[in-house]
């Protein structure tokens, strides 16, 4: 049983296999969770938060302003994270970045209530990105910071996380309803409580 994982008390290398299975399903998480969140129409933390900040404030292409901004949230996980941690955090923004271009062809969502698609949209989120993390890999831009935060002084991911998601909410209230708003900092809660709640390095211990 040991030889396969359970009641393992030493840590244990994720093999290739079960790395790709580990950024696919996290990402397919996140990207329903994404899905769920704009089918309502909601705001979102992030990197992606900040390109849309930009894009409905002074007219950037979201596409763009995504690239540029996530740039140096690569050469710090180059840096401090490693090879193998940036090669995965690409794949799985790629892959990402197709499932929310496609997806839509694949799964069609008639009504959601905007408070539900915050909620529902922030815990597939918090889950897919928790598969990731534990796979040592990240949706780029401030969840690669997070994951350094943590690494480095002992933060909790999702914690920081939180904190910054706030901010950009925060800034939403210049481009988006109260409503809109309030209903994005629900899912913002959502994700990032899961994350903080369940990312426990002490607790959980393959690499």
């Amino acid at each position: 049983m040991a030889k396969i994982g359970f009641w393992n008390t030493e840590p244990a290398r994720h093999s290739l296999f079960e790395d790709a299975q580990g950024l696919f399903t996290g990402t397919v998480l996140a990207a329903l969770g994404v899905m769920l969140l704009a089918k309502a129409g909601l705001m979102t933390g992030g990197v992606a938060g900040v390109a849309f900040l930009l894009h409905y404030a002074f007219g950037w292409s979201f596409g763009l302003g995504f690239f540029l901004i996530n740039l140096p949230f690569y050469y710090l996980a180059y840096k401090r994270l490693g090879r193998a941690f940036t090669i995965k955090t690409f794949l799985a923004i790629g892959l990402l970045a197709l499932l929310t271009e496609y997806q839509p062809r694949l799964l069609e969502i008639g009504h959601i209530d905007p408070i539900w698609a915050a909620v529902l949209g922030g815990l597939l989120i918090g889950m897919g990105m928790l598969a990731l993390f534990r796979h040592r890999a990240s949706l780029g831009g401030i969840g690669i910071m997070a994951l350094y935060f943590q690494d480095r002084f002992g933060w909790r991911a999702g914690l920081v996380q939180l904190g910054i998601d706030l901010v950009i909410l925060a800034v939403s209230f210049f481009v988006a309803s109260p409503f809109i708003v309030l209903c994005s900092v629900i899912g913002a809660l959502a994700m990032n409580f899961f994350i903080a709640v369940n990312h426990r390095t002490d607790r959980y211990i393959a690499i």
